[in-house]
């Protein structure tokens, strides 16, 4: 688990963006600016009470020894945008820290990958992991020994009760359940409310109250 001990800079200024702003305020990570082609193409300066430092290529003049990342954009059903993100900068030699609000609980022992985004509200039992660039999301829940993979979305308010298992690329819709010991697969899609009582193979969608799967 890595801390923001360089200043942050934020890449993205959309909703996902606005939230990690506000994390960071909170929690008091200090953040050099905010990188957006949108901002930076209509002369904004000034974005949720950080500087516009430019678009992406305002990085080359700040240096991964300079600065640490974080990537506000989000992770949406079964796309792929932020998991190249974060591997293309990673690939530069940023760094991205673990990031949790304040009002988050953590139970001492769990194991948050780089990168990692635990939102206010949000709750992971002991005996946890989390791999590198996940998102726990508003009011989540993790219950006890969970085995969260790397690019993983859990959404507001699902809950993951124990020893479940998700493997990477995987989204928990808004408000989801999924029952202990259940098995995730590699990028299956988990609808917004849906109670999960089965394993779910991989590239596997499943939505709404019928739990229809396609």
């Amino acid at each position: 688990m890595s801390t923001a001990v360089r200043p942050l800079v934020l890449l993205g200024a959309g909703g996902h963006a606005r939230v990690l702003a506000a994390l960071a305020s909170v929690a008091g990570y200090p953040v050099l600016g905010v990188c957006d082609p949108a901002l930076a193409a209509a002369a904004v300066s000034r974005w949720e009470g950080l500087d516009v430092l430019g678009d992406d290529s305002a990085l080359d003049r700040l240096p991964p020894g300079r600065v640490t990342l974080m990537l506000g954009v989000g992770q949406l059903a079964a796309s792929t945008l932020r998991e190249l993100l974060f591997a293309s900068w990673r690939a530069r030699g940023y760094d991205f820290p673990t990031l949790v609000h304040p009002a988050a609980w953590v139970a001492p022992g769990v194991m948050l990958g780089d990168g990692v985004q635990v939102m206010a509200g949000a709750v992971i039992q002991p005996g946890c992991t989390i791999d590198e660039n996940s998102i726990v999301n508003t009011r989540a829940g993790i219950d006890h020994d969970c085995r969260i993979g790397r690019d993983v979305h859990v959404a507001p308010g699902a809950t993951l009760c124990g020893s479940v298992t998700v493997d990477a690329g995987a989204f928990i819709g808004a408000g989801a359940t999924v029952i202990q010991g259940v098995y995730i697969g590699r990028r299956a899609v988990v609808g917004a409310g849906v109670t999960l009582v089965r394993n779910l193979t991989s590239s596997t969608t499943i939505l709404g109250a019928a739990n229809r799967l396609r």
